[in-house]
């Protein structure tokens, strides 16, 4: 098979412009070519004059493939990608904490390599935790249970759903089979941002969720994780808690896939003397724009293409005070949601669905936070630092999870906003004009109002006075790290694989799914 990059496609390509345009970069006839497909497509949008894709096509060709690589440019000999892990070969069930990203997929390496997983998750199952979030936007009466954090599918689940990755690891396109596999769309296996929208990954995660059952594995929903029970160093057996009871589950592995939001569990294993340390993580709010004028700054006249969609943006900048700024978890044409997990608490997020067609577009606006900025030396100290201010946040709304918001140009000339402009916050169940200095620390906000201004200069009307910030958003990842070794145990428990995001090592959806397909493998192989 022939890789053939950087082949440039109209907005309004089809499949046998494709054909054309691969066998004229190859110098061969196009009754050559036996088939070809979509590998990575991407938007060149630097000339708003002149938008296009960008493609990678694989192409499988009926003549002498290396004689053509040779003599072509941007074209490379490549294999198909497969995935195969090694056999179980016996022992105790492992146990996986958590179905997030990473909890999900090493319990389906797991059960694929027929391990027989025990799989146990604190919050509900997809179609009861849905309800049960949709309840909370709409009467504020938070389940500390089941909401935006805890649940079958994690917090990625009421999210963008975006599964583009720093990483270069090939197990995401694992990742991205399975998921298509089970229901999402093709599409995310060529798109350089692709995504799946919070509609689409809820049956997703269902459908993985019963395959890890057909092939012997088990789930417990509403099954907390309370200890972690060893001997001579070595894990022995799980200490959980369903319906105010207490059992034991023996096992000799425990992948702890719990994310970001699990504190209490944090705490449990603080106490319990296993290696934890603080780390570096970023705070600030969710700016929404209107989608359209963010379409518009970014495609021109272009913006309202089918087949481009509404319009993303990423951002960064880096300030005088040592601060870095920037974008992060761009939803467009998605909204802000409330993802409260504990009480009296406020933090927010951003969702989109597969279609992306709500009115405002939004991002989170993060500022960089170190240990150093923590009031606190324990390993803990950043989450009692995201506590304080989601605490904040949720008296700046005055109660009831009424989420504080305020208009960019009162905020950037420190004044509280008395009224709203052209948009209209998207979050529920509702929202108060409010101060963000009175929630976040002066120099947050200082570095958020600077970044808000430099960014300006790379997308025109970001700075737009009537965009709204929502406050506030503390949980882009994980405050803590809990330490392993290269084994991926960790360094104080052997058996106990700390894993994905809420352990430390992943930032995001595909990253996390990998970093637990990694954990299963070395389970496995722990079983030769």
């Amino acid at each position: 098979m022939i890789r053939i990059n950087n082949v440039r496609l109209p907005l309004n390509y089809d499949d046998s412009l494709i054909r054309k345009k691969v066998s004229k970069q190859l110098g061969i006839e196009p009754k050559a070519i036996k088939c070809c497909s979509l590998f990575r497509r991407s938007v060149d949008a630097r000339k708003k004059d002149n938008i296009f894709f960008l493609a990678a096509v694989d192409a499988e060709l009926s003549i002498n493939e290396e004689k053509v690589c040779r003599r072509a440019k941007n074209a490379v000999i490549c294999e198909k990608y497969s995935y195969s892990t090694a056999e179980w070969k016996g022992g105790v069930s492992p146990v996986v904490v958590g179905t997030g990203p990473a909890g999900l997929f090493a319990a389906l390496i797991l059960a694929q390599s027929g391990a027989n997983p025990i799989v146990i998750e604190r919050g509900r199952d997809i179609d009861s935790r849905t309800r049960d979030v949709y309840s909370f936007w709409m009467s504020g009466k938070l389940d500390e249970t089941s909401n935006v954090q805890f649940g079958e599918g994690g917090a990625g689940t009421f999210s963008d759903g975006k599964l583009n990755t720093g990483t270069k690891d090939s197990r995401q396109r694992k990742v991205l089979f399975e998921f298509v596999k089970h229901g999402a769309p093709d599409e995310i296996l060529y798109n350089a941002k692709p995504h799946i929208g919070t509609d689409k990954l809820k049956g997703t995660v269902k459908s993985i969720r019963e395959e890890i059952i057909s092939l012997g594995g088990r789930v417990f929903f509403e099954t907390k994780l309370t200890g972690i029970n060893t001997e001579n160093g070595r894990v022995v057996s799980a200490a959980v808690e369903h319906g105010g009871k207490a059992d034991i589950i023996e096992t000799d592995s425990i992948i702890l896939a719990i994310g970001h939001s699990a504190r209490d569990t944090f705490e449990m294993l603080y106490n319990k003397n296993i290696p934890i340390e603080a780390k570096a993580f970023s705070v600030g709010a969710r700016i929404e724009h209107l989608r359209s004028k963010i379409d518009r700054a970014q495609y021109g006249r272009f913006a309202g293409n089918e087949r481009l969609g509404a319009a993303n943006y990423k951002m960064n900048v880096h300030l005088q005070n040592g601060r870095g700024v920037y974008t992060f978890c761009m939803c467009p044409g998605g909204k802000v949601v409330n993802a409260s997990s504990e009480n009296n608490m406020l933090v927010t997020n951003g969702m989109r669905e597969f279609a992306r067609d709500d009115i405002n577009s939004n991002s989170a606006l993060l500022v960089g936070v170190a240990p150093d900025d923590f009031k606190s030396e324990s390993p803990l100290a950043g989450i009692y630092f995201q506590r304080e201010l989601e605490s904040k946040a949720f008296i700046a709304g005055g109660g009831n999870y009424s989420a504080p918001v305020q208009r960019v140009d009162d905020f950037i000339n420190n004044v509280k906003s008395n009224k709203l402009g052209e948009v209209t916050p998207s979050i529920g169940p509702g929202c108060t004009l409010a101060h963000l200095n009175d929630i976040l620390p002066e120099y947050i906000c200082q570095s958020m109002k600077d970044g808000i201004l430099q960014m300006d200069k790379k997308l025109r009307g970001f700075a737009d006075g009537d965009a709204v910030l929502t406050a506030v958003e503390a949980r882009s990842s994980s405050p803590v790290r809990i330490l392993r070794d290269d084994t991926m145990q960790s360094v104080g428990i052997k058996g106990l694989y700390p894993c994905g995001e809420g352990a430390g090592y992943a930032g995001g959806i595909i990253s996390a799914a990998v970093d637990g397909i990694k954990c299963a493998e070395k389970i496995i192989e722990k079983s030769h």
